[in-house]
């Protein structure tokens, strides 16, 4: 049953008197369970529990938080039903979405259970001294990765369960060993409890410190404000929008001291079709990105906005292609009626610019929150000349750039903010020509992709979900796979430090058995000395 409390550690709690409702866009009304939203004393509470938390949890066995991250998966499996229904009540996404978000969410707290349970993940790196090196001795030199301290997660709007309560970055600083602050998104809050309820229980049945892990509710900003500049808090994760992302970024850096915020954030993720790929699959291309524009509802980070080519009948012929392709998908609902207005409004300020053609608008009736999908079209010039052109607009829309040549498509690509994916379409080695073109793409992007589409990102330890900004507020981390666990952790190093007092990652005897890299030379093998 959903209380609509927060939960502080591991107590539920609603001291405050501010109350909201989640909202359902199918059927166009507010959902029945009352979330009240967390107050500062109880905020304070939480990051005061995380704090001390973190002070056992850093040095827990690997094999007890390995235990911890696969009894959350048992348990998300565990609530069945009622967590499927609530997902779709609260964000209009149909069953079958929400039954394979729920899969990979369960997949990663697994893959992270794995990783720790393994341990090399540390990247331990030791250097033997040497005493009687001239001119100067060698010290003995350890270094290893260790928890930042407590990560506050915001949850992402389009992904209730990947990218919220126990998604990705949960998962990822539970699994480095650093307490959990989630600031739970107002659309689907509901959710959200069910999961933290979760969570909770993993920790109390696997011992777990009471902090680890706390769920607080907001209706706005209140509450993520105070949880980034509250002096416990050590790190931030995010996945949404540039303000929103750009605005908590900017409040770590003021603090005292500042902290970093790792924000997944806009991207309109360019696609180049190169014009060999256009004359001979031209149909099948348009079909395929018609497709992956309106992939739900064109609410992923990875939606392919921005379509490039150069000029030629080919190129003319597939802007009519994917028209004639988009409108025969059915419109489907999106998340929320913010979202809607948002999308509209964006979709209506980039309609409005000068030089820009509507190429089709879905016009048939539609259900209400459910959005029209659009292509339009732009001479390369005025794109060039329009930073607005260049903004993301959040939903089933995608724009084709008409460029007058090799040259202005470089300059175009080149003048881009940085994206989350760039892919290139070809036949053959036609690549190969365009090498400055991939090159430029390459440098504004965090994943390139060959003959596909960008929608849908693998979890595996190869994926790169990032990218210069503002796709991301640091290109050098993913947010998705095993290495995101890197933005949880610092570099640590240990000098002249006697062997029975060292982690047990660094000691002579790699009790643990992990990879190391030991003078150079990674081995599992014990030092002797």
């Amino acid at each position: 049953m959903i209380t609509g409390k927060n939960y502080v550690g591991n107590k539920q709690s609603a001291k405050g008197d501010k109350t909201f409702k989640t909202f359902n866009p199918q059927t166009n009304s507010e959902n029945q369970a009352v979330f009240t939203e967390a107050t500062p004393e109880e905020i304070d509470e939480a990051v005061n529990l995380a704090t001390n938390a973190f002070k056992t949890y850093r040095n827990i066995s690997k094999d007890r938080k390995s235990k911890f991250l696969n009894t959350i998966a048992d348990n998300i499996m565990a609530l069945g039903d009622e967590l499927i229904q609530t997902y779709c009540e609260e964000s209009g996404l149909p069953e079958g979405r929400a039954k394979g978000e729920r899969g990979r969410t369960v997949g990663q707290l697994r893959m992270f259970a794995d990783l720790v349970k393994e341990g090399s993940w540390v990247e331990a790196s030791i250097d033997t001294a040497i005493p009687d090196r001239e001119p100067t001795p060698k010290p003995d030199l350890r270094k290893m990765s260790i928890p930042l301290g407590p990560v506050v997660v915001f949850g992402a709007s389009n992904f209730p369960l990947a990218y919220s309560t126990a998604g990705g970055d949960t998962a990822a600083a539970l699994a480095a060993g650093c307490p959990v602050l989630v600031k739970s998104h107002p659309m689907h809050a509901g959710t959200g409890e069910w999961v933290a309820k979760v969570v909770i229980e993993a920790a109390e049945e696997t011992g777990m410190p009471n902090g680890v892990f706390s769920n607080l509710n907001s209706s706005g900003i209140a509450v993520g404000e105070q949880l980034v500049k509250h002096a416990g808090v050590k790190a931030v994760g995010f996945t949404g929008s540039i303000a929103g992302g750009r605005a908590l970024y900017n409040l770590a850096a003021q603090r005292d001291e500042p902290i970093p915020v790792f924000a997944e954030m806009g991207s309109i993720n360019p696609v180049v079709i190169l014009p060999e790929a256009l004359k001979s699959r031209n149909q099948s291309i348009a079909k395929t990105y018609a497709n992956s524009i309106t992939l739900g509802t064109g609410q992923f980070c990875t939606n392919p906005g921005l379509i490039l080519g150069i000029k030629s009948k080919e190129l003319s012929n597939f802007v009519q292609n994917l028209s004639d392709e988009i409108v025969k998908v059915e419109p489907t609902c999106m998340l929320h009626p913010n979202i809607i207005g948002a999308y509209e409004s964006k979709k209506e300020k980039a309609i409005a610019q000068q030089n820009l053609s509507v190429v089709v608008n879905y016009e048939y009736d539609i259900k209400t929150n459910y959005a029209r999908q659009t292509v339009t079209t732009v001479e390369g010039k005025t794109f060039l000349n329009n930073a607005t052109l260049h903004q993301e607009v959040f939903g089933p829309y995608s724009m084709v750039v008409q460029c007058d040549d090799t040259d202005q498509l470089y300059q175009i690509i080149s003048n881009l903010e940085g994206q989350l994916t760039g892919t290139i379409i070809a036949e053959n080695d036609e690549a190969t020509e365009y090498s400055d073109i991939v090159s430029a793409l390459q440098n504004r992007v965090g994943r390139l992709i060959y003959n596909g589409v960008p929608t849908g990102v693998e979890v595996c330890p190869s994926m790169t979900h990032g990218g210069p900004y503002p796709a991301s507020t640091d290109s050098r981390f993913t947010a998705v796979g095993i290495h995101s666990i890197k933005r949880w952790v610092r570099p640590f190093s240990y000098q002249d430090w006697p062997n029975d007092l060292l982690p047990k990652e660094l000691k002579n005897e790699n009790p643990l058995g992990i990879l190391r890299l030991v003078n150079n030379t990674q081995t599992r093998d014990r030092i002797t000395q």
